[in-house]
Protein backbone atom coordinates (compact mmCIF):
# COMPACT_ATOMS: atom_id res chain seq x y z
CA UNK A 1 0.00 0.00 0.00
CA UNK A 2 2.94 2.41 1.07
CA UNK A 3 4.33 1.77 -2.93
CA UNK A 4 0.73 2.68 -3.90
CA UNK A 5 0.81 5.63 -2.54
CA UNK A 6 3.93 6.60 -3.51
CA UNK A 7 2.79 6.01 -7.30
CA UNK A 8 0.01 8.15 -6.55
CA UNK A 9 1.53 11.29 -5.67
CA UNK A 10 4.10 11.42 -8.19
CA UNK A 11 1.34 10.53 -10.91
CA UNK A 12 0.59 13.94 -9.43
CA UNK A 13 2.75 16.38 -9.25
CA UNK A 14 6.49 15.07 -10.63
CA UNK A 15 5.53 16.18 -13.61
CA UNK A 16 7.06 19.25 -15.61
CA UNK A 17 4.66 22.00 -15.37
CA UNK A 18 2.47 22.49 -18.32
CA UNK A 19 -0.97 24.05 -19.41
CA UNK A 20 -3.88 25.66 -21.53
CA UNK A 21 -5.49 27.27 -24.01
CA UNK A 22 -9.84 28.53 -25.04
CA UNK A 23 -11.06 28.10 -22.11
CA UNK A 24 -14.80 26.20 -20.19
CA UNK A 25 -16.40 29.05 -18.72
CA UNK A 26 -18.39 29.00 -15.20
CA UNK A 27 -17.82 29.39 -11.42
CA UNK A 28 -15.61 26.61 -11.28
CA UNK A 29 -13.23 28.34 -14.26
CA UNK A 30 -13.36 31.70 -12.61
CA UNK A 31 -11.84 30.61 -9.38
CA UNK A 32 -9.41 28.75 -11.19
CA UNK A 33 -8.49 31.84 -12.98
CA UNK A 34 -9.11 34.15 -10.03
CA UNK A 35 -6.41 31.61 -8.06
CA UNK A 36 -3.81 31.75 -10.99
CA UNK A 37 -3.60 35.37 -11.60
CA UNK A 38 -0.36 36.55 -10.84
CA UNK A 39 0.63 33.29 -9.41
CA UNK A 40 4.04 32.65 -10.14
CA UNK A 41 5.02 30.78 -6.78
CA UNK A 42 2.48 28.73 -4.27
CA UNK A 43 3.47 26.80 -1.17
CA UNK A 44 1.27 24.97 1.21
CA UNK A 45 0.46 21.58 3.52
CA UNK A 46 -1.58 18.84 1.72
CA UNK A 47 -3.80 15.62 3.06
CA UNK A 48 -3.70 13.00 1.05
CA UNK A 49 -6.04 9.85 0.82
CA UNK A 50 -5.54 6.65 -1.27
CA UNK A 51 -7.86 4.09 -1.51
CA UNK A 52 -7.30 0.74 -3.71
CA UNK A 53 -10.13 -1.44 -5.81
CA UNK A 54 -9.71 -3.51 -3.17
CA UNK A 55 -11.14 -0.95 -0.65
CA UNK A 56 -7.81 -0.59 1.52
CA UNK A 57 -7.45 3.17 2.14
CA UNK A 58 -4.51 4.68 3.61
CA UNK A 59 -3.59 8.65 4.44
CA UNK A 60 -0.41 10.64 4.48
CA UNK A 61 0.41 14.48 4.88
CA UNK A 62 2.76 17.26 3.85
CA UNK A 63 3.70 19.72 2.40
CA UNK A 64 4.42 21.11 -1.14
CA UNK A 65 6.06 24.29 -3.08
CA UNK A 66 5.92 25.00 -6.71
CA UNK A 67 7.36 27.34 -8.73
CA UNK A 68 6.65 28.39 -12.20
CA UNK A 69 7.28 27.59 -14.98
CA UNK A 70 9.10 23.98 -14.40
CA UNK A 71 10.09 23.07 -10.59
CA UNK A 72 7.96 21.59 -7.79
CA UNK A 73 8.55 19.65 -4.50
CA UNK A 74 6.08 17.38 -2.37
CA UNK A 75 7.20 16.02 1.03
CA UNK A 76 5.36 13.79 2.45
CA UNK A 77 6.00 13.92 6.69
CA UNK A 78 3.87 11.86 8.33
CA UNK A 79 3.38 8.45 8.67
CA UNK A 80 6.25 8.23 6.68
CA UNK A 81 9.07 10.45 4.80
CA UNK A 82 9.22 10.62 1.16
CA UNK A 83 10.07 13.24 -1.35
CA UNK A 84 9.32 14.13 -5.03
CA UNK A 85 11.91 16.86 -6.29
CA UNK A 86 11.25 18.44 -9.71
CA UNK A 87 14.50 20.82 -10.62
CA UNK A 88 13.46 22.29 -14.60
CA UNK A 89 15.47 19.17 -15.81
CA UNK A 90 14.98 15.94 -13.78
CA UNK A 91 13.00 14.80 -11.30
CA UNK A 92 13.92 12.70 -7.93
CA UNK A 93 11.29 10.50 -6.28
CA UNK A 94 13.21 10.07 -2.94
CA UNK A 95 12.34 6.82 -0.67
CA UNK A 96 14.73 7.35 2.77
CA UNK A 97 12.93 4.02 3.83
CA UNK A 98 14.18 2.11 1.24
CA UNK A 99 17.53 4.09 0.98
CA UNK A 100 16.79 4.11 -2.70
CA UNK A 101 15.98 7.57 -5.45
CA UNK A 102 14.02 7.00 -8.82
CA UNK A 103 15.14 9.43 -11.51
CA UNK A 104 13.94 10.60 -14.59
CA UNK A 105 14.38 13.13 -17.67
CA UNK A 106 11.38 15.80 -16.70
CA UNK A 107 10.62 15.87 -20.31
CA UNK A 108 10.09 12.53 -20.40
CA UNK A 109 8.07 12.59 -17.35
CA UNK A 110 3.76 12.59 -18.28
CA UNK A 111 3.53 16.39 -19.08
CA UNK A 112 -0.66 16.57 -18.02
CA UNK A 113 -0.35 17.48 -14.64
CA UNK A 114 -3.14 18.45 -13.36
CA UNK A 115 -1.21 21.14 -10.57
CA UNK A 116 0.27 22.81 -13.30
CA UNK A 117 -2.84 24.66 -14.24
CA UNK A 118 -1.83 26.72 -11.18
CA UNK A 119 1.33 28.33 -12.34
CA UNK A 120 0.78 29.04 -15.67
CA UNK A 121 -2.72 29.02 -17.51
CA UNK A 122 -1.48 29.12 -21.29
CA UNK A 123 -1.97 25.59 -22.08
CA UNK A 124 -4.85 24.08 -20.11
CA UNK A 125 -7.48 23.53 -22.78
CA UNK A 126 -4.58 22.13 -24.94
CA UNK A 127 -3.24 19.51 -22.82
CA UNK A 128 -6.80 18.70 -20.93
CA UNK A 129 -10.22 18.94 -21.67
CA UNK A 130 -12.31 20.65 -19.39
CA UNK A 131 -15.94 20.67 -18.13
CA UNK A 132 -17.59 22.32 -14.75
CA UNK A 133 -18.96 19.58 -12.42
CA UNK A 134 -21.46 21.82 -10.19
CA UNK A 135 -21.21 22.25 -6.87
CA UNK A 136 -20.82 19.48 -4.05
CA UNK A 137 -19.60 19.47 -0.86
CA UNK A 138 -19.60 23.22 -0.52
CA UNK A 139 -17.10 23.65 -3.59
CA UNK A 140 -17.61 24.04 -7.15
CA UNK A 141 -16.16 21.80 -9.11
CA UNK A 142 -13.62 21.18 -12.49
CA UNK A 143 -12.87 18.21 -14.15
CA UNK A 144 -10.07 17.80 -16.10
CA UNK A 145 -9.58 14.81 -18.54
CA UNK A 146 -5.99 14.55 -19.95
CA UNK A 147 -5.28 14.48 -23.90
CA UNK A 148 -2.86 12.58 -23.65
CA UNK A 149 -2.24 9.55 -25.40
CA UNK A 150 -1.24 6.92 -22.26
CA UNK A 151 -2.99 9.32 -19.64
CA UNK A 152 -1.67 8.17 -16.00
CA UNK A 153 -4.86 9.40 -14.64
CA UNK A 154 -8.74 8.86 -15.94
CA UNK A 155 -10.16 12.18 -14.43
CA UNK A 156 -9.30 15.06 -12.11
CA UNK A 157 -11.63 17.06 -10.31
CA UNK A 158 -10.59 20.41 -8.78
CA UNK A 159 -12.67 21.69 -6.01
CA UNK A 160 -12.68 25.22 -5.42
CA UNK A 161 -13.75 27.67 -2.29
CA UNK A 162 -14.05 31.54 -1.66
CA UNK A 163 -9.82 31.44 -1.26
CA UNK A 164 -8.77 29.21 -4.15
CA UNK A 165 -8.33 25.68 -4.67
CA UNK A 166 -9.32 22.99 -1.83
CA UNK A 167 -9.42 19.71 -2.99
CA UNK A 168 -7.84 17.58 -6.00
CA UNK A 169 -9.92 14.31 -6.24
CA UNK A 170 -8.53 11.49 -9.19
CA UNK A 171 -8.86 8.05 -10.73
CA UNK A 172 -5.79 6.52 -11.75
CA UNK A 173 -5.46 3.81 -14.39
CA UNK A 174 -5.12 1.34 -11.89
CA UNK A 175 -8.37 2.17 -10.73
CA UNK A 176 -7.32 3.51 -7.36
CA UNK A 177 -9.00 6.91 -6.28
CA UNK A 178 -6.86 9.55 -4.63
CA UNK A 179 -8.89 12.59 -2.58
CA UNK A 180 -6.43 15.67 -1.46
CA UNK A 181 -7.32 18.61 0.48
CA UNK A 182 -5.04 21.67 0.33
CA UNK A 183 -4.47 23.79 3.08
CA UNK A 184 -2.37 27.16 4.31
CA UNK A 185 -1.77 28.46 1.07
CA UNK A 186 0.90 30.94 0.49
CA UNK A 187 0.95 33.30 -3.04
CA UNK A 188 4.10 34.15 -4.37
CA UNK A 189 7.02 32.76 -1.69
CA UNK A 190 10.59 33.69 -1.67
CA UNK A 191 11.48 29.78 -2.42
CA UNK A 192 14.90 29.56 -1.63
CA UNK A 193 17.04 28.06 -4.66
CA UNK A 194 17.62 24.62 -2.66
CA UNK A 195 14.31 23.65 -2.47
CA UNK A 196 14.35 22.27 -5.76
CA UNK A 197 17.90 21.00 -5.60
CA UNK A 198 18.48 16.95 -4.73
CA UNK A 199 21.57 14.97 -3.81
CA UNK A 200 21.28 11.25 -3.73
CA UNK A 201 22.59 10.60 0.40
CA UNK A 202 25.44 8.42 0.19
CA UNK A 203 24.60 4.84 -0.11
CA UNK A 204 21.15 5.48 -1.46
CA UNK A 205 20.42 3.38 -4.52
CA UNK A 206 19.71 5.20 -7.70
CA UNK A 207 17.37 4.13 -10.48
CA UNK A 208 16.34 5.72 -13.67
CA UNK A 209 17.43 7.46 -16.74
CA UNK A 210 20.74 9.12 -16.06
CA UNK A 211 23.47 6.69 -16.15
CA UNK A 212 25.85 8.59 -13.63
CA UNK A 213 25.09 10.35 -10.51
CA UNK A 214 27.22 11.51 -8.23
CA UNK A 215 25.85 10.91 -4.50
CA UNK A 216 27.55 12.68 -1.34
CA UNK A 217 26.29 12.85 2.11
CA UNK A 218 23.69 15.40 3.31
CA UNK A 219 24.63 18.34 4.70
CA UNK A 220 23.38 19.53 7.80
Amino acid sequence: MKRLRFAAAVAVVALSLSTLVHAATGPARTRLDAFAHGLHALSGNFTQTLSNPSGQSQQTSGTLVLQAPSQFRWDTVSPYKQSIIADGSRVWSYDPGLEQVTVRRQDTEASHNPLAVLTDLSQVDKDFNIAEQGEHDGLVWLRLTSRAQDPQFDYVDLGFDANGLARMQFRDQLGSTTDIRFSNWQRNPDLPPQDFNFTPPKGTDVVGDLPVITTQPIKN
